[in-house]
């Protein structure tokens, strides 16, 4: 039998080996055959067989490619078809979702647009929704400023004689105890994990504005708590509450900006999350800087007090913000999704048609319903493919705190403990900040060029050297030299993080997840990485204070080897997104994209045409 196109039809597999249990353990091993053997192209070109979609025999291709494993980018056979790839994909989602006929002609025409976008095209469109996402990103340059006045405060005097102990090797001198700094530090965080999980009920169901408004009001109630604590046990109180409306600035803007942006300026606005963590940082820095001096308790309650000032224009912002018009395509509310993003968008003739991006929005939606993605519940982000996404989000932002992001909270801390002055601590830290926004700056441009996994390797790479060298230099005997040598390279290494893995972070944790289970996702991610700041909230405070491990510079190797774990995850599980659609993301990720080779895939896909959706009675067996 034969297929239009001249192809031999494949057989049906045998009734023993069609089952879910065997079609997994086939997977798993033919996966790890074509990792390790590349040479075996007679294998893979049967599967690409198998997986031809031709019309005689198309039940048995759906069948058998259900319990094969994905196809790398070499095995497809190109130039088979004479429509583009935007035209096959569309045309062939519409034949197996007859709901999407109606949607496919604009969310084609959108999508092109938005693939052919410049940058400066992307300005011209979208300036309103640039200044929006820039409004909503001032939460984090606020949780920045908030989370880092804590360890700041360690080094002051007033406050360590307030909430300390006496430091038996320093007689007349105050020191936070090692358990007290963690405790401190890490209650804040316990707080954030409470605000991201309530984050995920909250904003799908009332909408990011209600959702952000509501924690910026809470955290101008809670800062009194610190502000006016009589011991450490209420300040630790606190830290938990102010933490809660910190865990819901962490992830709603970047989500946000994810969706109101088009692929052009997705990275750029993203990144930029980034800046404004340094910036809130620069502040917080700044700010304790200028108190250095003081040595009352207003030394550390006229930064907290400041926290009010910064809440009060964000409230005002937020509140005039337009809501996400994905949010509202998922509420099945088309008519107010498109008065969003016509309050989002600046009309420049026949260049940008509203109604194209609606459909292409809902286009998405419903196509990843279809999917598999009908609820929206974080039992669904551990379901099916969206068990690999999630897993991607978390190790991304895992990866932060392996290479020593922790180092810019800790700053001025570690370069008092390794031998400077509390001036001069602050005030490299403060010079730090601003190298790391001249990198975070410098990023954007390298960004255009290279896809975001070559760049989270290559920093992560010299993330490693750089700590190794740093370590290196703990073991030499403590002396002014030594002392300003290892603050010069954690300078150094905060102008790679924040040149590499620091913006990166926010485009890849933003795109991988499906549109729908984004906010979960992503929220989960930043659980996972708070986990991990907790862990290390614990551990740094021992490895630096004089009275706990007193490992000053020799800390670096902690972080060594926990960065040498996270290259080794990236490299074989980081998939590359530069420059692809959230509708081309989702379908790569249901054809299990190899690694290594998801920018390849999709342009050999790209030159003959998507194969088309499972059906949604025969789904694939879960896998990672």
């Amino acid at each position: 039998m034969r297929s239009g196109r001249g192809e031999k039809c494949p057989q049906a597999l045998p009734p023993h080996l069609s089952t879910p249990f065997f079609g997994s353990i086939r997977f798993l091993s033919l996966e790890f055959s074509i990792t390790i053997l590349e040479r075996l192209v007679e294998l893979r070109l049967a599967i690409t067989i198998l997986l031809t979609n031709s019309p005689p025999c198309h039940h048995m291709a759906t069948k058998a490619r259900h319990e094969l494993v994905e196809v790398s980018f070499d095995e497809i056979p190109l130039g088979q078809g004479s429509h583009s790839h935007h035209e096959d994909i569309f045309s062939d989602l519409s034949a197996r979702i007859p709901s999407l006929q109606p949607l496919s002609s604009g969310a084609r025409a959108a999508t092109k647009a938005e693939q052919k976008m410049s940058l400066l095209t992307g300005c011209q469109l979208y300036p309103k929704a640039i200044f929006w996402s820039i409004v909503l990103s001032f939460t984090i340059i606020m949780e920045g400023y908030d989370t880092t006045l804590l360890v700041s405060f360690f080094t002051f005097p007033g406050f360590k004689q307030k909430y300390g102990a006496p430091d038996p090797s320093q007689p007349g001198n105050f020191e936070i105890s090692p358990k007290w700094q963690s405790a401190l530090t890490s209650s804040a965080v316990v707080g954030q994990i409470i605000g991201l999980v309530l984050n995920g009920f909250l904003a799908d169901r009332f909408g990011y504005r209600r959702t952000i408004l509501t924690a910026l009001v809470s955290l101008c109630c809670f800062i009194s708590l610190p502000f006016f604590a009589v011991d450490v046990r209420m300040f630790l109180a606190g830290q938990i509450l102010c933490g809660i409306p910190w865990g819901i600035f962490q992830t709603l803007a970047t989500t946000y900006a994810a969706e109101v942006l088009p692929v052009a300026l997705r990275a750029y606005v993203l990144s930029s999350m980034n800046i404004c963590w340094l910036v809130g940082q620069l502040c917080a820095v700044g700010v304790v800087r200028s108190q250095a001096g003081n040595g009352t308790e207003w030394a550390y309650r006229l930064p907290l007090a400041l926290q009010w000032a910064l809440a009060f224009p964000i409230i005002i912002g937020v509140y005039f913000a337009p809501e996400s018009p994905g949010w509202l395509i998922r509420k099945e509310r088309p008519v107010e999704a498109r008065r969003t993003l016509l309050r989002l968008t600046t009309s420049h003739g026949d260049s940008f048609n509203v109604d194209e991006v609606v459909a292409m929005m809902t286009h998405t939606n419903e196509t990843e319903k279809y999917l598999g993605n009908g609820q929206i519940t974080y039992l669904d982000c551990f379901k099916g493919i969206n068990l690999r996404r999630t897993e991607i989000a978390c190790m991304i932002w895992i990866t932060q705190q392996a290479s020593f992001s922790s180092s810019g909270t800790y700053a001025a801390y570690f370069y008092e403990q390794a031998g400077l002055s509390v001036q001069n601590s602050f005030s490299l830290a403060i010079g730090m900040y601003g190298i790391a926004i001249v990198g975070a700056i410098l990023s954007w441009f390298w960004m255009r060029r290279a896809g975001r996994r070559r760049i989270y390797l290559i920093g992560l790479a010299a993330s490693m050297v750089i700590l190794t060298i740093a370590g290196s230099i703990g073991f030499l005997p403590s002396t002014n030299a030594q002392s300003w040598a290892l603050g010069g390279l954690i300078t150094f290494l905060t102008f790679i993080y924040n040149l590499s893995i620091g913006p990166i972070c926010y485009v890849l944790v933003a795109e991988v997840p499906c549109t729908r289970l984004r906010i979960k996702t992503v929220i989960l991610a930043r659980i996972v990485y708070n986990v991990a700041s907790i862990a290390t909230n614990v551990i740094t405070p021992r490895m630096l204070n004089p009275t706990a491990w007193n490992w000053k510079g020799k800390s670096c190797f902690f972080f060594l080897g926990f960065s040498a774990v996270c290259f080794i995850w990236c490299y074989l599980r980081l998939p590359e997104t530069f420059g692809l659609s959230y509708l081309e993301i989702d379908i790569l990720f249901e054809k299990r994209a190899k690694t290594s080779k998801f920018r390849e895939l999709q342009r050999h896909l790209a030159n003959r045409g998507y194969f088309s959706v499972p059906d949604e009675v025969q789904k694939p067996p879960a896998m990672w």
